[in-house]
């Protein structure tokens, strides 16, 4: 995983991007993330755009102390205006070289904040394929946010890629599958997962 600072913008449109093109008859649909519909994918990622947009920020507070799986996420019914700007107020915050230096937190977790940037391009990354797969939509990560992804999967503990973790247990994916496989692999992901 590497310190390098990198411009989150990218992905945070190539999510928006998707979310634009969510029908509303597809809210209810389910998702690869197990007990997420898609609206619920879309309440997490409007939360988590929050979230790890105070902590570059260093804002630390409710939005960085809560833990994702506290309660079901959900959208409410402004979430078609409201996930653009959250996800343009996360990009915009990481812009700021500070927020890549010192101590912040997210998840409840006190972590440096290249690690949560690292942390934030992987949940865009891997969240982003989940909505794209869930709704049937074409998806090209940003090749620099699926680097960091990859780099931060590969680089966690052994115990977490078995599933010890935030992520369940790592899926098996051959050396030379593309990098987005590999990756939604490594997050614990089948590639091949279908509605």
């Amino acid at each position: 995983m590497s310190d390098t600072a990198f411009d989150l913008g990218p992905q945070a449109r190539a999510v928006a991007r998707l979310a634009e093109r969510v029908r509303d008859d597809q809210l209810a649909a389910p998702t690869p993330c197990p007990d997420f519909a898609v609206r619920n994918l879309l309440g997490h990622l409007l939360g988590l755009s929050v979230a790890f947009r105070d902590a570059a920020r260093k804002d630390l507070g409710t939005t960085t102390d809560t833990r994702a799986n506290t309660a079901l996420p959900d959208i409410g019914p402004g979430w078609r205006g409201d996930l653009p700007k959250a996800l343009d107020d996360l990009a915009d915050a990481w812009r700021d070289p500070a927020a890549w230096t010192g101590m912040t937190r997210a998840g409840g977790v006190d972590l440096p904040g290249a690690v949560a940037a690292a942390v934030a391009a992987d949940e865009l990354v891997i969240h982003g394929w989940d909505l794209a797969r869930a709704t049937g939509l074409e998806y090209a990560p940003d090749p620099v946010a699926l680097e960091a992804s990859y780099g931060f999967l590969r680089a966690a503990p052994g115990d977490l890629r078995q599933g010890d973790g935030p992520f369940g247990p790592a899926v098996p994916v051959p050396d030379g599958a593309p990098l987005l496989d590999r990756t939604v692999g490594l997050s614990g992901r089948d590639p091949g997962w279908k509605p």
